[in-house]
């Protein structure tokens, strides 16, 4: 099939092809319950006329977090017109000025002026409109680590938490979104004393849990009988290896396109192996993004290393050099890398009380060490 076959062909065996999109919310939102069961909680007593509680959502890249806080911003908005609830990508806006212009527009319908108005104003305005109208707002920082990194984090942190305190009788609350285990230690004591959070834990999805999920995004995305059970767990084996359900949801989308393309009314093993190709290593690209530049170099020198058997006393004494950061730093970074699946440890039994680790890296080397030099190390 030519080129203008293909962008002409008018046959298509996506049903919905947006339902393989990153921002999808499905409408059967499964093995969540409990965490969406956590979140409602913190929500109700706003719901009730108080203030939200605070809330870290915690969890490795991909597993359902950001899906889960839509849900239930939208299950609320359906409900209620007592409590405001407002998302902010903090990828994209990391700025005082432009989260509070992402509060500002889901408030009144627009963005606020972006010159001629000093930020106080904007401030006051949100401010007195939630106090005026007596609604209660939860903001959800997605992604909150960016925050961090422009250092803008403690003063957004306290502008929202301590409003109450110029407008009284306003009722705020943060859902802090991330996949970093240190969130804890990094604001100030000032905001820390005021925001106080429950913990909602996501765990990766199982095997199983990822094909069920999986094979919910068929049935939205595509039309019956595309995919055989044997292809879906072809790729089920091939995002769970990675511990990573995107991978997944991207093959399934890729995997269509190039069927697609072939002129095929089903996805076959040959166009799975071909998105294998293209889409390997996106979501570990966006996984890197995330990381600190300490946490970069640690994963760095265990991806170069040419240890056989990686013992975590031995890539230490090889960071060390190159950051002369302590153990307790380095072992709390390790820990990171753990937590977001870019690495697996054991206990062998022997060293100092038989405390040694061997680290096990879930990736090949060499792509690990291309991604990092792709995303800035």
């Amino acid at each position: 099939m030519g080129i203008q076959d293909i962008l002409l062909y008018d046959e298509t065996i996506f049903r919905n092809i947006d339902a393989f999109n990153p921002d999808y919310v499905p409408e059967n939102y499964i093995h969540r319950e409990s965490q969406m069961e956590a979140l409602a909680i913190c929500l109700r007593p706003a719901l009730r006329g108080g203030r939200p509680v605070n809330t870290v959502v915690l969890g490795s890249p991909a597993t359902g977090k950001t899906t889960a806080i839509n849900k239930i911003f939208e299950m609320v908005g359906e409900t209620s017109d007592r409590v405001v609830c407002v998302y902010v990508n903090c990828q994209l806006h990391t700025t005082r000025f432009n989260i509070f212009s992402q509060i500002y527009n889901e408030l009144f319908g627009h963005m606020p002026p972006e010159t001629g108005v000093p930020f106080s104003r904007i401030y006051g305005k949100i401010m007195k409109y939630l106090r005026d109208e007596d609604k209660a707002m939860v903001v959800a920082l997605d992604d909150v680590n960016y925050l961090f990194h422009s250092k803008n984090a403690n003063k957004i942190f306290y502008d929202i938490l301590r409003a109450h305190e110029e407008f009284k009788g306003v009722r705020t609350g943060i859902f802090a979104i991330l996949s970093d285990i240190e969130f804890r230690y990094m604001l100030d004591k000032n905001v820390n004393s005021v925001f106080i959070p429950q913990e909602v834990i996501f765990d990766p999805y199982s095997p199983s849990e990822m094909r069920d999920i999986l094979t919910d995004r068929i049935k939205a995305g595509f039309y019956p009988d595309v995919i055989s059970d044997e292809i879906l767990d072809m790729i089920v084996d091939q995002a769970s290896s990675a511990g990573d359900l995107r991978i997944g949801i991207d093959l399934l989308r890729v995997s269509g396109n190039f069927a697609e393309a072939d002129a095929s009314k089903t996805i076959e093993e040959k166009h799975v192996l071909e998105a294998m190709k293209s889409t390997g290593s996106v979501s570990l690209k966006s996984t890197l993004k995330t990381l600190s530049d300490q946490e970069k170099m640690l994963l760095k020198v265990i991806a170069e290393s040419e240890e056989e058997d990686l013992v975590a006393g031995d890539i230490y004494n090889s960071f060390k050099i190159r950051t002369s950061t302590s153990y307790a730093s380095f072992d709390r970074t390790l820990n990171k890398l753990e937590f977001l699946r870019l690495i697996d440890t054991k206990f062998t039994g022997k060293g100092v009380k038989g405390n040694s680790r061997m680290v096990i890296l879930r990736f090949n080397p060499k792509e690990i060490v291309k991604c990092l030099k792709n995303v800035g190390t």
